[in-house]
C-alpha cells in the first residue's frame, strides 16, 4: 500500500501549486494552525499556507529552551495530586469562542494520562493555568468548549472505581465508571473551576463538542466499549454493532446543581495559575467536588444509539447536525438535534443504561454517507455546506454534501490520516479554503532520521470542486488534532513586551542600581538585570559549595523581541530565557570550588559575546566576603 501510495503522491501534487503556499519574504502568513504536541506535551504554531513552524508553546512538559517547568516560578504549573509531573500527552488543542466563532483570546488543551486542562493566552502564546481533573482517568474527550466558553467539556476514556479503591478487575461491570467534567470560565477573572462532574457508565469516553445555535445548552461526547470489556479491548470491545454519544444538557445540569441535587465529593487535584503581573506560578489544592448522578437528575443526559467504535463527533455550523465517526462502521451516521428533540418528547426510547435513556436511533438519525472510506474518524466543515471525513485505514479524506449525504469528492493522503482541521471548521463561521490532514506515517515522505519518522501534517485547498493537494510539512511530536484561526484575529491582541513598571515580581530588580546580593544563611539571591549588552552584577564573589542560589534576573529592555537568556556552567536544570520587563529564578547549587562563567544564551545585539560575567565559588567553610559588583569593585 505505502509504496503503490507513494507513487500516487508524486503524482498528486502537481501543477504551480507553489505559488499556492509560498509566502514572501516580510509577509505573513494568512492564518495560524495549533496543532497538539502529543507525546511532547506542547502545542506546536506553525503558518498557513507555508507550514512554517513559529513556536512550540511549553504545556504539561518542561522546556530547556525557556526554563519553563525548570524555573523558580513555573515549577507550580505542573504540579499534580501526584506530586511533581513534568510531561504528558497532549492531545486535543481546542480554540475560546464567542457565539461560536474563535475570538483569539485562548487556546486548551488536554493532558491524556494525568488527567489535566491546560488554558494558554495567545496574547503571548504562555500557559497560564493548568487545572487536575480529578475522578478520571485518560482525559481524552477533551477540552471542547461551548457556545461562548462558559464552559470548557472533558471525559474520561479509562473508566475507573469512583472513588478509587482497591477492587479486582474482574469486577469492572459493578465497580468501574466514567465521569463528565464540566469546567467553566469565569468571564470576569478569566479563571477556570471545576463546576461539576456528571457520573456516568463505565464505558470508554473517546471525543467531544459542544452544540451551536439550536443545540447551544447541549455537549455531546462519544463512547465505545459499550461491552464494558476490560482485556483484549479490539476484540471484545467491537462485539456491539452500536456504541452510544452521550448528550448532555449543561443547562439542565446547572439547574441540578443550583437546586443542590449535586452530592459533594472528596477529591483531592490542584489548579495551578500563572499570575501574569507577577510573573509567578502558583497552586491551590483543592479538596472536593461537587458530582450529579444521572438517576437524580432527569432530563440532563440521553444515549444516542451510533455505530460503530465511534471516534469523533462533530455539530455542523447550523447546530442541527451531529456526526460521529464510528471507527469500525461502514457508514457515517449523522444525528438531527431536532429529530433528538422530539425523540425525547415523545420518550421514543430503547431501554435506559444506570438511569441514562437510549434514544430509538431510527427516531434521531438523519441520515447516513455511505462509502465514507474505511475507518471514519472526524469531521469538519467548510461552511459552504460541505464536510470532510478523515479515514484512517483507506489514508484519505472524503468530501460529502450536507443534507443529501452523498460523497463528492475524495483525496488520499500520505499516510493513517487520525484528525483533520479546517480553519473554523468545528465553529458557526468557518472560514474554509483549506482542510489539513493530520498522518501518523510518514514513511517514505521524508529524508530518513533512523528508524523513527516524524509526522506530518498536509495542507489542501478546498476551494474548487475538487480538492488538491498543495503541501505537507513535519510537526512537533504526534498530532492529533489541530485548530486554525485567521491571522488577524490574533495578532492585533499580541503583546510585546512586559511594562516594567506593572512588573510585581517578587524577586524583581527595578534597575541596574538596585542589583544586588543577599545571603541569608544557605540560601543566597541574586538580584540581578540584563539589558543589552550586560548583566549587573557580572562579578559575584563569596558563595560557598552548598549554597543555595537563586538568580533572580529582570530584563530591563522595553522593545519588541528582545529577550535575554541566563546560564551559569554546572547549572544542572536549564537556561532561563526572560522577555522584555520580566523577572525570572532559576536556583544553582555549587558543588566543587572555581570560577564559573554566566553568560546570554539568547543573540540580543553585536556585543551579545561580551554579554558575560563571573561567580567565584569558595570551599563551604572559607570566609571569602560576599562581594558584587559590575565594572569595577568599587561599584559594590
Amino acid at each position: 500500500m505505502f509504496y503503490f501510495g507513494c507513487q500516487q503522491s508524486k503524482d498528486a501534487v502537481s501543477g504551480d501549486v507553489a505559488s499556492q503556499v509560498y509566502v514572501a519574504p516580510g509577509s505573513y502568513d494568512e492564518f495560524y494552525l495549533f496543532t497538539s504536541g502529543g507525546f511532547s506535551g506542547q502545542i506546536g504554531v506553525y503558518g498557513l499556507p507555508s507550514g512554517r513552524h513559529f513556536k512550540t508553546i511549553s504545556v504539561f512538559s518542561q522546556n530547556p529552551e525557556t526554563g519553563y517547568g525548570y524555573s523558580e516560578d513555573t515549577k507550580s504549573m505542573l504540579m499534580t495530586s501526584y506530586g511533581f509531573i513534568p510531561w504528558d500527552d497532549a492531545h486535543h488543542p481546542e480554540l475560546s469562542m464567542t457565539d461560536g466563532v474563535p475570538d483569539g483570546r485562548f487556546i486548551f488543551i488536554n493532558g491524556n494520562n494525568t488527567p489535566r486542562v491546560a488554558k494558554i493566552d495567545l496574547s503571548t502564546f504562555e500557559t497560564t493555568e493548568i487545572i487536575e481533573i480529578p475522578n478520571s482517568a485518560g482525559n481524552h474527550a477533551s477540552p471542547f468548549v461551548t457556545e461562548n466558553t462558559e464552559y470548557i467539556v472533558a471525559s474520561t476514556r479509562f473508566s475507573v472505581p469512583i472513588p478509587q479503591a482497591d477492587v479486582p478487575l474482574t469486577s469492572y461491570k459493578e465497580n468501574f465508571k466514567g465521569t463528565i467534567s464540566f469546567i467553566s470560565l469565569d468571564p470576569k477573572s478569566e479563571k477556570m473551576n471545576l463546576a461539576f462532574q456528571i457520573i456516568v457508565p463505565g464505558f470508554n469516553y473517546d471525543l467531544a463538542h459542544a452544540g451551536k445555535g439550536p443545540s447551544h445548552d447541549w455537549a455531546f461526547f462519544t463512547s465505545y466499549n459499550s461491552e464494558q470489556a476490560n482485556s483484549l479491548l479490539e476484540i471484545n470491545a467491537s462485539k456491539n454493532d452500536k456504541d452510544f454519544i452521550a448528550a448532555v444538557n449543561w443547562k439542565v445540569a446547572e439547574k441540578y446543581v443550583k437546586d443542590g441535587k449535586a452530592k459533594r465529593m472528596s477529591a483531592e487535584y490542584y489548579h495551578n495559575y500563572l499570575d501574569e503581573k507577577k510573573h509567578f506560578a502558583f497552586s491551590d489544592i483543592k479538596k472536593d467536588v461537587l458530582v450529579l448522578d444521572p438517576t437524580d437528575c432527569p432530563g440532563m443526559i440521553y444515549y444516542l444509539p451510533t455505530p460503530k467504535s465511534p471516534h469523533g463527533v462533530d455539530v455542523d455550523p447550523s447546530g442541527e447536525y451531529i456526526v460521529a465517526g464510528g471507527k469500525l462502521a461502514t457508514v457515517i451516521p449523522v444525528h438531527s438535534f431536532s429529530k433528538m428533540m422530539k425523540a425525547i418528547e415523545e420518550k421514543q426510547f430503547d431501554g435506559e443504561i444506570d438511569g441514562i435513556p437510549i434514544l430509538k436511533y431510527d427516531a434521531i438519525v438523519a441520515g447516513e454517507v455511505q462509502n465514507p472510506g474505511l475507518g471514519p474518524l472526524h469531521t469538519e466543515f467548510d461552511g459552504n455546506g460541505y464536510a470532510y471525513t478523515s479515514a484512517f485505514i483507506s489514508s484519505e479524506i472524503v468530501k460529502w454534501k450536507l443534507g443529501t449525504w452523498e460523497v463528492v469528492d475524495r483525496i488520499p493522503v500520505y499516510y493513517s490520516i487520525g484528525h483533520l482541521c479546517i480553519p473554523g471548521g468545528d465553529s458557526k463561521k468557518p472560514w474554509g479554503k483549506y482542510v489539513i490532514a493530520l498522518n501518523k506515517i510518514t514513511k517514505d515522505r521524508y529524508l530518513p532520521t533512523g528508524p523513527e519518522l516524524t509526522q506530518s501534517a498536509q495542507l489542501i485547498d478546498i476551494t474548487g470542486d475538487k480538492m488538491k493537494m498543495l503541501l505537507d510539512f513535519p510537526t512537533v511530536g504526534e498530532p492529533h488534532y489541530a485548530q486554525s484561526i485567521a491571522a488577524d484575529v490574533i495578532m492585533n491582541r499580541s503583546k510585546k513586551f512586559y511594562k516594567i513598571e506593572e512588573n510585581e515580581h517578587p524577586f524583581k530588580t527595578n534597575g541596574e542600581k538596585e542589583a544586588r546580593v543577599e545571603r541569608k544563611g544557605n540560601d543566597v539571591h541574586v538580584y540581578m538585570t540584563a539589558i543589552r549588552s550586560h548583566f549587573a552584577p557580572d562579578n559575584i564573589e563569596g558563595i560557598k559549595v552548598g549554597d543555595n542560589v537563586y538568580f533572580h534576573v529582570t530584563n530591563l529592555e522595553q522593545d519588541w523581541d528582545l529577550p535575554h537568556g541566563f546560564v551559569v556552567k554546572g547549572l544542572t536544570n536549564s537556561e532561563l530565557l526572560i522577555m522584555p520587563g520580566q523577572t525570572k529564578t532559576i536556583l544553582w547549587k555549587p558543588t566543587k570550588p572555581g570560577v564559573y562563567p554566566f553568560y546570554c544564551t539568547d543573540f540580543c545585539s553585536a556585543l551579545h559575546q561580551e554579554m558575560q560575567g563571573y561567580v567565584r565559588v569558595s570551599p563551604a567553610n572559607s570566609n571569602v566576603p560576599l562581594v558584587y559588583y559590575t565594572g569595577s569593585p568599587e561599584k559594590k
